[in-house]
């Protein structure tokens, strides 16, 4: 690790505790999920205007809610471009520094093509992409993970980068958890292709295969967070006028509300109907109930309450500050 990052990563998290909210000291899990806001928390995803996930880690890291230390954008078929997608972030973070957001990372564009599975079928056999973003979330998971607050991935598109960075170092299974907008409730289990999961089929079966992983699928409405009705009652300073602009961009689609992953995080009442899947043995792109398995599967949100929190962090001028 550079000395230049391993101290940004420190002073990132040490002040995104220093109001007293996030206590790291006891292993009591808030919540049913193996990770809470007491977990340091990296992002990753690609299109930076479909949905609100960024904003949201934003608005949480501010109100010292959250441990925001990393940010991977990445691109998809969906989203091509990484130079674009980079922008769109680096534009996001800028707005919400110049309206004085504080504990805001700097994105980390990542070159990621799809994981090839290997003649052998073997996951050990997989030739990783050593990708700029595998790398962070390796030093991330470093400086942050433990047994007890491991570090949290939170993902929108494809699952290149974490895989990659399993691949890099296996040991990353022992100090982070992934939490993914990742396929759909399937009866008693889930399926994993869409959304997500088949824009790198493979990586995505290494993930499930291999580390932590909470599926979450409590999508909900994501246009009803900031409706017409309200869109005047954003900040007025560079990040709301950010969040406005951005509105007629969101994508209008239950399954487009990446943002469910960080807030399972910093919000241990948002995610219920919690239940333990693995990886099907007979369909890859499934999961099966077990109760020993280490998938946790999301069911539902409470993202009504949710919405309001995040409006009470917005209306509160130390937001901004």
């Amino acid at each position: 690790m550079s000395h230049r990052l391993a101290t940004s990563l420190v002073v990132a998290v040490t002040v995104a505790g220093c109001g007293g909210q996030l206590d790291a000291g006891s292993d009591v899990l808030h919540g049913s999920l193996p990770v809470d806001e007491r977990s340091a928390v990296v992002v990753v995803n690609d299109g930076a205007l479909d949905n609100w996930q960024g904003e949201y880690a934003a608005i949480l890291a501010a109100a010292g809610r959250l441990r925001f230390v990393g940010l991977v954008v990445n691109s998809t078929s969906e989203y091509p471009s990484v130079e674009t997608n980079v922008t769109g972030y680096r534009e996001m973070i800028n707005a919400g520094r110049e309206s004085g957001m504080r504990h805001l990372p700097d994105p980390t564009a990542s070159i990621a093509p799809a994981l090839m599975q290997p003649a052998s079928g073997s996951i050990e056999d997989t030739v990783p992409n050593r990708s700029e973003g595998a790398r962070l979330l390796l030093q991330a998971a470093a400086a942050y993970g433990s047994a007890v607050h491991p570090l949290a991935i939170a993902t929108g598109g494809a699952l290149t980068d974490v895989a990659d960075a399993y691949l890099m170092d296996p040991s990353l299974a022992e100090r982070a958890v992934v939490v993914s907008s990742l396929g759909q409730t399937d009866g008693d289990g889930a399926s994993t292709f869409n959304p997500n999961g088949g824009h790198d089929t493979w990586a995505t079966f290494i993930v499930t295969s291999r580390l932590r992983l909470v599926q979450d699928n409590g999508y909900y409405d994501q246009l009803l967070d900031v409706p017409d009705a309200e869109a005047n009652e954003l900040p007025r300073n560079p990040f709301g006028r950010w969040m406005s602009a951005k509105r007629p961009d969101l994508l209008d689609l239950v399954l487009a509300c990446d943002q469910i992953t960080v807030l399972a995080v910093a919000l241990p009442w948002f995610s219920s109907g919690v239940t333990h899947l693995r990886v099907d043995d007979a369909d890859p792109m499934q999961l099966v109930p077990d109760a020993a398995g280490q998938i946790w599967h999301v069911a539902q949100s409470d993202s009504a309450r949710a919405r309001s929190e995040i409006w009470t962090i917005l209306k509160d001028p130390s937001t901004f500050q």
